[in-house]
């Protein structure tokens, strides 16, 4: 008989260093007001230094969930680390991870699904519970993106989005088999890979970089920001609403609504379609921009914190990005 996986516990790190609207308008032509109104981002927080990396963003995010989990870091059988700002090209970042814990031996995954990354991450660790192969899984979000952007007029629509940060959370054998991670549904299509990538260096181009891929701005970040906007808006309604039906759940018996946090007039966007009121929708964007991976985990992680997400809460969760792909899940705490 499978064993339902939840969420046992959640944890969060975000760098020191505070990078407002006005801090990036001193590097190229941008105001607070412009920022706000298209994305709803007032700040971000970057890196403190070189030499800090996802794993290191992560290591506190996985301490603070294994705490409050109640659980020591020896408990962990498996790390799965979703990112698309790996500490360096490989290995990947869960072993970096996995080092740092102390954990030698221990397997470490990293996954590349970008936006969508931990739901991604949380349907793994959700089949290895089950299936029995795992009892504590470690599923991690973590991006540094501040070493990645272009600060110049020429990137400034992709600049002012992303900002550094980790979550983290425990996966394990639910104690009730009413508790836990409900439903779990995953998606792509390549046919919009184009509208949000990161083109070069690559490894199909002979040499994987050079000047002129530099000079032409293709090593840095590129979207089509309004292909990415209706795609989001249509699929990350699209998949909520399978998730609660699978879950036999209905807007009106959620909690709380954690979206991947992209930009806040999607979020709103999405929240209205399905008919979930502002006062259940969790909004971390204003505070930390885009942190891809880690923002579903951060988001959780700040709930329980603050006292918006309790035992016996329920929650649903949606992500869109980069393949593109979306995933949606409904998890009862």
């Amino acid at each position: 008989m499978s064993k339902r996986a939840a969420i046992l516990g959640a944890g969060h790190y975000v760098p020191s260093r505070v990078v407002t609207n006005d801090d990036l308008a001193k590097l190229f032509p941008t105001s607070d007001e412009w920022i706000v109104q298209r994305t709803g981002i007032r700040e971000r927080r970057f890196i403190e230094e070189s030499g800090i990396g996802a794993s290191d963003l992560a290591l506190p995010a996985s301490k603070m969930a294994l705490e409050r989990a109640g659980r020591d870091v020896k408990d962990v059988d498996a790390i799965l680390f979703a990112t698309l700002s790996p500490d360096v090209n490989f290995p990947g970042s869960g072993c970096f991870l996995a080092h740092k814990l102390g954990l030698p031996g221990v397997p470490a995954l990293d996954v590349r699904n970008q936006c969508s990354g931990f739901l991604y991450s949380l349907s793994v660790a959700d089949a290895w519970i089950r299936a029995g192969v795992y009892r504590t899984v470690l599923v991690v979000g973590a991006e540094v993106h501040s070493t990645g952007l272009e600060f110049t007029e020429r990137g400034r629509d992709i600049a002012v989005l992303f900002g550094d940060g980790a979550g983290a959370v425990v996966v394990g054998e639910s104690p009730d088999d009413k508790v836990g991670i409900q439903s779990i549904r995953l998606h792509a299509d390549g046919v919009g890979a184009q509208d949000l990538w990161l083109e070069a260096p690559a490894s199909k181009y002979m040499p994987r970089l050079t000047h002129e891929m530099i000079e032409e701005g293709r090593v840095w970040p590129r979207m089509n920001g309004k292909s990415v906007f209706r795609w989001a808006t249509e699929k990350m309604p699209e998949v909520a609403r399978a998730v609660l039906a699978d879950t036999g759940w209905t807007p009106e018996n959620l909690d709380l609504f954690v979206p991947h946090q992209a930009n806040m007039r999607i979020n709103q966007m999405v929240a209205s379609k399905l008919g979930i009121p502002e006062a259940k929708t969790v909004h971390n964007i204003e505070r930390y921009g885009n942190t891809t991976a880690a923002t579903i985990p951060l988001g959780l992680s700040e709930s329980i914190r603050d006292g918006r997400l309790a035992p016996g809460h329920k929650v649903l969760m949606a992500a869109f990005g980069a393949g593109f792909t979306w995933a949606g899940a409904t998890v009862q705490f």
